[in-house]
């Protein structure tokens, strides 16, 4: 499925007018960078501006292409398959007005023709693609910065709404596909096809349900023994799945069902979409931790929180050795607990802080390190973010920063170096228990 997420080039069908979804998606095509040869059509033909550039609309596709985005009305659809078939590979069918009104005829008018002509079809009724590593953005969703998380959503909604998140989160994406009313490619042939992207280190599914149950489980298998799968499954609750059939035609079933075959395959069920990012983030940066816990604290509540959430969560608080004790009295003052939460007071600073990190990493009783600071308004939290980066420790280090403002610079500090903030003590101690699952 390279030909989706790495093309060389793409054919846009629809209407050019500004504000029209064909020229949103061509607009976030050319603005993200796409370096492939870029083919506007609509029979009118004429040029179109987008981005600086001026685009020559083909009256109709005339040469080979890897993958046809299309957002034309759904009656033309089959039509316009059957002619350009041949010089195609791929096609993403934004175009709604299919089987998720009751227009099921149309719809397999639509799979026979690609079949016909051997192209493999995403959609239709769906939000479009991103290959984000191949600067190749197909959809007219908010483009998003390059990283490791693949993002399937049968609802193009959602996949739009979690983007948009995933950005204020720091997340960065390896791509994004929205599959709509599945009638070819569905979740299963994406989650095969990313467990072996190179460029992708977690995949996160958005499932309202899926059609082929065995089939289903078999790619979650292959998936998840690859890499982590994050899963955020909708229609749980009896009013929740008659909302899914006729939202994108799914057959929902037993939630039960979907529980036992997640949890068979090894997938991590997040129960909202804040859980899926926080997943996500705990997993672009380790693949696993263990069970014992220190935690590093600048305040005492939010270390007692997190103690709280992880012990909840069936982790344990390391007990530190003597030696580590030993070097930790040596140089924090006497008003610090060098109990497990060491709590370094409000004053503690970068040297504090580095220090701390480095001498309880060592320390053979701990799996992973929890470090939470509140910074007083005299310490930036950039010195903190700084001692954290700098620390050596080679094990895992979960960081919770707040709140706001108080923190902003200091979190865009970890993340220039690929150390994500958790905003809550308890969400970090989730990131933890995920990183210690199994």
């Amino acid at each position: 499925m390279d030909y989706f997420f790495y093309p060389s080039s793409v054919a846009v069908f629809g209407s050019f007018k500004k504000g029209a979804i064909a020229y949103e998606i061509l607009r976030n095509i050319v603005e993200g960078g796409f370096e492939g040869e870029i083919i506007p059509v609509n029979p009118k033909g004429g040029t179109v501006e987008v981005a600086g550039r001026t685009l020559q609309i083909r009256e109709r596709l005339d040469e080979a292409v890897d993958t046809a985005i299309i957002a034309i009305p759904a009656k033309f659809v089959p039509e316009l398959m059957d002619e350009i078939g041949p010089l195609i590979t791929g096609a993403v069918v934004i175009s709604a007005g299919f089987s998720e009104v009751g227009n099921e005829e149309l719809e397999r008018e639509l799979v026979e023709k690609a079949k016909k002509h051997g192209i493999r079809l995403i959609g239709p009724n769906c939000a479009g693609i991103f290959g984000v590593h191949g600067k190749f953005f197909g959809s007219f969703e908010v483009r998003v910065r390059p990283g490791g998380l693949a993002l399937i959503s049968q609802s193009g909604a959602f996949g739009g709404a979690a983007l948009a998140m995933g950005n204020d989160e720091g997340i960065g994406f390896s791509a994004f596909v929205s599959y709509g009313n599945a009638s070819d490619l569905n979740e299963s042939d994406f989650l095969e096809y990313f467990a072996d992207d190179e460029n992708t280190k977690v995949i996160a599914l958005y499932i309202e349900g899926v059609r082929d149950g065995r089939r289903f489980l078999k790619a979650l298998r292959y998936a998840t023994a690859r890499k982590p799968v994050i899963i955020l499954k909708a229609g749980k609750s009896a009013g929740g799945a008659r909302a899914a059939a006729s939202h994108t035609g799914s057959l929902a079933g037993s939630y039960e069902i979907y529980r036992a075959a997640f949890r068979q395959a090894g997938a991590i069920e997040v129960e909202e979409m804040e859980e899926l990012f926080d997943a996500a983030k705990a997993f672009e940066m380790y693949t696993k931790a263990g069970k014992r816990v220190a935690v590093i604290t600048n305040s005492g509540g939010p270390g007692v929180l997190a103690t709280d959430k992880l012990e909840r969560l069936g982790l344990e608080m390391a007990k530190l050795g003597d030696e580590t004790l030993d070097e930790l009295r040596s140089f924090l003052p006497p008003q610090c607990s060098t109990r497990n939460p060491i709590d370094l007071i409000a004053d503690a600073d970068y040297e504090r802080y580095r220090r701390t990190i480095e001498v309880v990493c060592r320390d053979e009783n701990v799996d992973s390190l929890l470090v939470i600071c509140v910074p007083p308004i005299f310490l930036p939290s950039e010195e903190i973010a700084k001692a954290i980066i700098e620390a050596e420790c080679d094990k895992p280090v979960i960081v919770n920063f707040m709140a706001g403002e108080l923190v902003r610079e200091g979190v865009e500090l970890l993340e220039e170096h690929g150390i994500k903030n958790f905003s809550t003590p308890e969400r970090a101690a989730k990131a933890l228990a995920w990183l210690a699952r199994g």
